[in-house]
């Protein structure tokens, strides 16, 4: 089964959630305030959240359009746009940093996004810096190990800008292309955690210079608009560069897409759809809203 095919059964309990029934009354038909009326609750139920809601609403509304489905279709996918190119400098290595709170799936990622590189040639190192979780250094030497990229780690509770350091240095002198860093994601120590963000950052910028050239937030769809108040969480307090969308094949509220897109200003870089290495796949507005509305 392609990629296409398994996002648009892992996004069937969305699509169900906002179009089941909805389709065929949009299709080919002009507005109508009842249309209107029933989209706009399908949307919040789907967790579109009210302000994104709204702006599909209106752009509907001026549209004058003869054809409610392709029109809205059009909307969304110039609404998910964005230049979602990965910032690779022009020099390896290419580190990347992967923020996110427990339990989103942030050290998943880092080894699906490992998984992702090597697939396309590239040498991977992975650091583990969530030091606070012994759990995460030994799933990531596992996952390491199966996607034959090098971990470099630490003893749990050490310092985790160290272990950034030390991850970035070895990718520099054994010239590998990619670093991805797991960090700490322990929101409710909200001050500590981005104070540690920062330390690992400007570590990590003493030894590659315009390093991490990307920050990637974890967001789990099934926590609908608490995955989007973290997210403007971490964009406060980080520079964050983009969003990592995970599990969007256990939640019927994949419309969180579209208001983290609209209410973040941050391009969604990749997309999650099923715990296998090969799940994690780089965003496309278009093939994305395709398997969302059938």
């Amino acid at each position: 089964m392609g990629f296409f095919e398994r996002l648009k059964t892992g996004l069937s309990r969305a699509r169900k959630a906002l179009f089941e029934g909805l389709s065929q009354i949009l299709k080919g038909s002009k507005i109508s305030d009842e249309i209107l009326e029933e989209l706009e609750e399908r949307l919040l139920m789907a967790d579109v959240g009210y302000p994104t809601t709204e702006y599909i609403i209106e752009q509907l509304k001026q549209s004058k359009t003869n054809d409610a489905l392709e029109t809205l279709k059009e909307i969304m996918i110039d609404l998910l746009s964005f230049d979602s190119k990965l910032n690779s400098p022009d020099q390896p290595p290419f580190v990347i940093t992967v923020v996110g709170v427990n339990g989103t799936g942030k050290t998943t990622t880092v080894a699906k996004l490992a998984a992702y590189f090597q697939s396309t040639g590239k040498t991977v190192v992975l650091g583990a810096a969530d030091t606070f979780r012994a759990a995460a250094i030994e799933q990531l030497r596992e996952w390491g190990e199966r996607t034959g990229s090098t971990v470099i780690y630490h003893s749990e509770g050490a310092d985790s800008a160290a272990v950034a350091f030390d991850a970035v240095s070895h990718a520099k002198a054994r010239e590998k292309d990619v670093v991805i860093i797991d960090t700490a994601g322990r929101l409710h120590t909200k001050k500590n955690l981005m104070e540690e963000l920062k330390k690992v950052h400007r570590v990590i910028g003493k030894v590659v210079p315009g390093a991490p050239h990307e920050v990637l937030l974890v967001i789990d769809a099934t926590t609908g608009q608490n995955g989007l108040v973290q997210a403007k969480v971490f964009k406060e307090m980080v520079d964050v560069t983009g969003i990592v969308i995970t599990k969007l094949d256990g939640t019927a509220k994949g419309g969180i897409s579209l208001a983290i897109k609209k209410e973040l200003n941050l391009p969604i870089k990749f997309i999650g759809i099923g715990e296998g290495a090969e799940d994690l796949k780089p965003f496309d507005a278009k093939e994305f809203v395709e398997a969302l509305i059938d």
